[in-house]
């Protein structure tokens, strides 16, 4: 009998549940893969690998818009393709993430979309950085509130920052919208180039405008400005300009009842173009005046140009032009071309004086890495001779008597010893009015190649293949006139020209006696062209010397033929229980024996220069541009002894001998002379001293003199006769000689940052300068604004410089010799009175006369903001004193105040 099994109605209607539940989940699937209408595009941007075959993949193409398929068979086998992503954006979404983070704490409140932020906070928005004590940030309206703190006394610890890309403020409250880009604060203060913005409501309009209400605008960095302009409405665009109301200036909170109907502020960084304010002046020479009116124009971004003036009551004016030009990376430079028109007193009166005169400048330098082994430079300083002596208020360029000039182009070839330069030079003296230019002045040199030496070097070298070979060679062109007698016509008659040459060659032999001593053997040739010669004869009739000039081309030249020994000698003495470890004496002896043929004896010539028939040995080139070679053949040997002196003493911190310091205390001592064996008489040649150190790195001293070891005659020419030679001791006479001495000490910097800054600012201010007329313009402004200058960063610093030399000439009428004296001082130093006071003062003291010949002071007085300056020179052919206020920031320079007077001493 079959078992019957009970049946219970749960499990059916478990079973029944069961189907139902998988048919929905699964009644649109297929047993290969997954279901492909409903998740067509799921949540992942990673590529499918599952192929996709038949109906399946025909509705993936329906779906991508993909119409260049036909359906059917699949039989293209695996089928790569790449899920897609969509999802809607609400509408109040930011286009980028707002990071935040706070100190204290970070309180969320879902259900309102709000983020409250306590202590330190900052919170990062795009380009938008804000800190503040306290931050909200209401989600729902994008809006942002920070605050700033407060203690219990109602005093404000902290406030709110912003910044968007360059512009930033602090503030007592701010609000801003990330979706508009729009904001509203109070008590505002903001930096606007080297403009500080304070506004009682400041409402940001987008990302450039700002709009201002009650404000103060001052270049003073202190919460309570020591002088600002106070205006009611202001509109700000970032980089470009401020435009205000009506505004007045006040100082120290009090206003100054001047009031501007509107004020246009720039604030671009970037050159603009605009007029050049004057300044006043009175001058007791030239009258009332104002100088330095003129128009600022920007050409292009690589030209500008100033145009300015002086002009005066008493009817003198000044004109210039000065264009300058730059391209980043490549070269700079500037011109300056000036006229000035002198009228000195009325007409008629007995010293009245009209002279007109120019004057032009020229600096251009070149980056060295534009063009690698190519340089062009110009450094120009040219006019008339009587310029300088008729600037006014200008010492230093009133005593100006040298001016030179100078355009240079050279080039190298890599890898090459070639060297080309090419110039025109040109060079004056205002006193005695004489002026040269040299053009072309070319120069082209080999350096020394070596032409026996292998190009692969196998063992050790040989002697010859340490045989070098060089040359060098130049070629000018030169005329000169005075300009007081200028004429083109005889410009060419005073035409010279010249060339040298010089073929130098030299080998490097072993050392000797174990590297002791080094010997080195050299032989050398050159070689002059000369244009004309210059001949001195005798005139019986007028009782004088009648001169001759011949033209055409001469050739004067010498040859040498020597080999040097040199070495060094050592002594030291060691010291027992002192500070004091060693003195070490070093002697470098250098003795060279030298051949010199006489390849210029038939260019020398006596005549007779008086009418006792004395006469005087000359040489027919001593006139031309490259001189003349000496005469008289050399056989001989020059020596020279070079000695230096050094100690070592113990560091002050440790007593043992391993810590110690050099000093040197004479760098270099000695003497140097040759004698000739083949001259006739006076074989020892003149004794060259010289002496030279550094004493304590503070005071250098340099002296040098020339020893004449023989007797004179009565019109003091050397006789072949020795000073000891008769009895007595007697080492000879200094002919010539000089001494000079400088100093230079100052106290520790207060700040090391503040010195760094202010050399950025003066090359900046200077533009760099590379040459001379860049600093003479330099120099000028320095002059013009000296308060600008100061340095209260060092509270002390003072320089000395003494020079004393002296030499003997021939007398204009050959009876003899006689000795010229020249000494002086020159003295600059400044030390501040207190803090904010600095006084300063240097001058020029000549001793052959006993007077001051330049002295000027001033005293500066630092105004946080402002600076005041007064300058006086009583002293001299040309006093004057001016007095200058002026604000610091350079956006504002026009606003000073100056006073300046000008008196005459002749």
């Amino acid at each position: 009998m079959k078992q019957l099994y009970k049946f219970s109605s749960n499990y059916l209607f478990v079973a029944i549940i069961t189907a139902l539940l998988l048919f929905t989940l699964t009644w649109k699937s297929y047993s290969q893969g997954v279901a492909l209408i409903s998740f067509y595009s799921p949540l992942t941007l990673r590529t499918d690998t599952v192929p996709i075959l038949g109906k399946e993949k025909i509705i993936l193409e329906k779906r991508s818009g993909d119409t260049t398929r036909i359906p059917g068979k699949d039989t293209s086998g695996l089928t790569n393709t790449t899920d897609t992503f969509s999802l809607k954006i609400s509408k109040d979404t930011l286009d980028a993430p707002v990071k935040y983070e706070a100190a204290d704490s970070v309180v969320i409140l879902a259900p309102e979309k709000l983020f409250i932020l306590y202590g330190k906070t900052k919170t990062i928005y795009k380009d938008i950085t804000l800190t503040a004590p306290k931050v909200e940030l209401d989600q729902r309206k994008n809006l942002l509130t920070a605050v700033n703190a407060k203690d219990s006394t109602g005093l404000i610890t902290a406030v709110a920052s912003f910044s968007q890309g360059e512009n930033a403020f602090t503030s007592d409250t701010i609000f801003y919208n990330f979706k508009t880009q729009k904001g509203l604060t109070k008590n505002t203060v903001t930096k606007q180039g080297e403009f500080f913005v304070m506004g009682k409501e400041v409402k940001k309009v987008n990302a450039d405008v700002t709009y201002i209400k009650s404000g103060l605008f001052t270049t003073c960095n202190l919460d309570e400005p020591h002088f600002a302009f106070r205006f009611n409405k202001m509109k700000v665009i970032s980089n470009k300009m401020a435009v205000s109301g009506p505004a007045h200036p006040e100082f120290e909170g009090v206003p100054i009842p001047i009031y501007l109907p509107f004020g246009i502020y720039p604030l671009s960084k970037r050159t603009h173009s605009g007029l050049l304010p004057p300044r006043f002046t009175n001058n007791e020479q030239y009258g009332l005046g104002l100088e330095g009116l003129g128009y600022y124009k920007v050409l292009s971004d690589y030209w500008d140009v100033r145009v300015f003036g002086n002009i005066y009551s008493f009817g003198g004016w000044s004109a210039n032009l000065n264009p300058s030009y730059r391209k980043r990376y490549r070269y700079n430079g500037n011109f300056n071309i000036s006229l000035q028109s002198t009228k000195l007193n009325f007409k008629g009166d007995p010293d009245y004086l009209k002279n007109n005169s120019f004057f032009i400048s020229w600096g251009h330098s070149v980056d060295s890495k534009a063009r690698p082994g190519t340089n062009f430079s110009a450094n120009v300083n040219a006019g008339s001779t009587k310029y300088n002596q008729y600037i006014p208020n200008n010492p230093n360029r009133n005593f100006q008597n040298q001016l030179g000039s100078s355009i240079s182009f050279s080039k190298t070839w890599r890898n090459k010893p070639y060297n080309l330069s090419l110039s025109a030079n040109h060079s004056q003296n205002n006193f005695t009015r004489l002026v040269n230019l040299s053009l072309p002045d070319a120069g082209f040199t080999v350096s020394t190649i070596y032409p026996l030496q292998k190009k692969e070097f196998v063992g050790s070298q040989k002697w010859y293949e340490k045989l070098g070979i060089g040359y060098s060679g130049n070629f000018r062109n030169q005329v000169s006139f005075y300009d007081t007698a200028f004429k083109f016509k005889k410009l060419l008659d005073t035409l010279q020209w010249g060339a040298q040459h010089n073929l130098p060659l030299t080998v490097s032999l072993p050392p000797i006696l174990n590297g002791a001593v080094i010997v080195a053997p050299s032989i050398s040739y050159s070689q002059v062209w000369i244009a004309q010669k210059f001949r001195r004869s005798w005139n019986s009739v007028s009782k004088k010397l009648d001169t001759t000039i011949t033209k055409g081309i001469f050739i004067d030249q010498t040859a040498q033929f020597g080999i040097s020994f040199n070495t060094a000698l050592f002594g030291t003495y060691n010291f027992r229980h002192s500070k004091i470890i060693a003195i070490r004496h070093v002697i470098r002896p250098s003795l060279s024996l030298n051949y010199k043929p006489d390849l210029s004896r038939k260019h020398f010539y006596d005549t007779q220069v008086d009418t006792s028939g004395y006469r005087l040995r000359f040489s027919e080139f001593e006139k031309s541009l490259y001189g003349s070679y000496g005469e008289g053949k050399f056989g001989g040997m020059s020596f020279q002894l070079d000695n230096n002196l050094e100690m070592k003493m113990r560091s002050k911190t440790d007593s043992t001998e391993n810590v110690s310091r050099k000093i040197r205390l004479i760098d270099g001592y000695g003497f140097s002379t040759s004698y000739n064996f083949f001259a006739d008489s006076l074989k020892l040649s003149l004794i060259q001293l010289y002496f030279r150190t550094n004493l304590f790195e503070k005071i250098s001293i340099t002296a040098n003199a020339t020893l004449d070891p023989y007797q004179k005659d009565n019109r003091g020419r050397a006789i072949d006769k020795f000073v000891w030679e008769g009895g007595g001791f007697n080492v000879g006479h200094i002919t010539n000689g000089s001494i000079s001495m400088s100093t230079s000490f100052q106290s520790k910097q207060k700040d090391p940052k503040i010195e760094e800054k202010r050399k950025k600012d003066l090359q900046r201010q200077s533009g760099n300068p590379d040459g001379l007329a860049d600093q003479q313009r330099l120099m000028d402004y320095m002059r013009q604004n000296p308060s600008e200058f100061v340095d209260f960063n060092i509270p002390w610093q003072v320089s000395l410089s003494l020079s004393v030399n002296f030499f003997e000439r021939l007398k204009p009428d050959y009876s003899g010799y006689e000795k010229d004296f020249n000494s002086n001082l020159n003295f600059n130093g400044s030390f501040n009175l207190t803090p904010k006071w600095n006084f300063n003062l240097n001058g020029y003291y000549d001793f052959n006369t006993n007077k001051m010949q330049t002295f000027q002071m001033g005293i500066s007085r630092d105004m946080h903001c402002w600076q005041l300056a007064a300058n006086v020179t009583p002293i001299g052919l040309y006093r004057f004193f001016n007095i200058t206020l002026s604000p610091k920031a350079s956006v504002l320079q026009d606003l000073k105040i100056n006073r300046t007077r000008y008196f005459t001493n002749f």
